[in-house]
């Protein structure tokens, strides 16, 4: 497989691991999703253009807060809710285990229990609480895209920093050395906030270290859920600090 085509695989891979579309690589073309994380912040430009959209649309006919809340139900149509499931289920194994064991088998249980569902409500009430203040105007649709790219680049910093918590799973198989695919998804992610609204890069770089740090202590590494987490406490934590600079200025 040559270059190029190695890395429209790793593309469609990306997309596939973190959408619904239909993009999955052929029978022929394995890889692993280490491999595919580079392309991370381009699927969450795609999916923050999307629900950024039908933010923008909605407050043609809707208030701010229902606008958002149509916005992060969009995003979760797009993504099969995959983040907030690792979201949830990292919220009870963290939350309600009492050894390393005993919250990694909490957190492969399907069932939601009542630390996750907390986590759930607090992250998507404070999301679509801050979301809502981002003007009706065409250049939001670009802070959409530069948090969906962030937020998904965050997802990196434990796949590369951190061991398998297992020796099967998701986490297993989305280890990442510190090569260039690390770097190009932090920088692409960087550029675009850069570009646009510069305060997300302290906001994901601050909580994507704590997600690390915390998952380190409670599990000794990270799993998919942990990556699922990251992404959802990042995307938190990047409208927060959009609504703190609007109310400042």
């Amino acid at each position: 497989m040559n270059v190029a085509r190695a890395r429209w695989v790793e593309i469609k891979l990306a997309f596939a691991f973190l959408t619904r579309l239909p993009c999955s690589p052929a029978p022929g073309e394995r890889v692993e999703i280490g491999n595919a994380a580079w392309a991370f912040p381009p699927v969450g430009i795609v999916v923050g253009l999307f629900s950024g959209s039908i933010y923008l649309g909605a407050t043609l006919v809707l208030p701010a807060l229902p606008s958002a809340i149509l916005a992060m139900i969009a995003a979760i149509l797009a993504t099969g809710a995959l983040h907030e499931d690792g979201l949830a289920d990292m919220a009870d194994g963290f939350g309600g285990g009492t050894s390393r064991d005993d919250k990694l088998r909490i957190m492969r249980d399907s069932q939601i229990g009542s630390f996750g569902m907390v986590a759930l409500i607090a992250t998507f009430g404070l999301t679509a609480s801050a979301m809502a203040t981002a003007p009706a105007e065409m250049y939001t649709l670009m802070w959409f895209a530069t948090i969906g790219a962030c937020s998904r680049a965050a997802m990196v910093l434990p796949m590369a920093l951190l061991q398998p918590a297992r020796s099967d799973g998701l986490g297993h198989a989305a280890g990442l050395a510190l090569d260039w695919r690390f770097w190009i998804a932090i920088a692409f992610a960087a550029c675009a906030a850069l570009l646009t609204v510069p305060v997300v890069i302290l906001a994901t770089a601050l909580i994507a270290a704590l997600v690390l740090l915390l998952a380190k202590r409670q599990i000794g590494g990270q799993t998919g859920d942990v990556l699922g987490a990251t992404q959802k406490f990042s995307e938190c934590a990047c409208w927060l600090a959009v609504a703190i600079q609007m109310s400042a200025s």
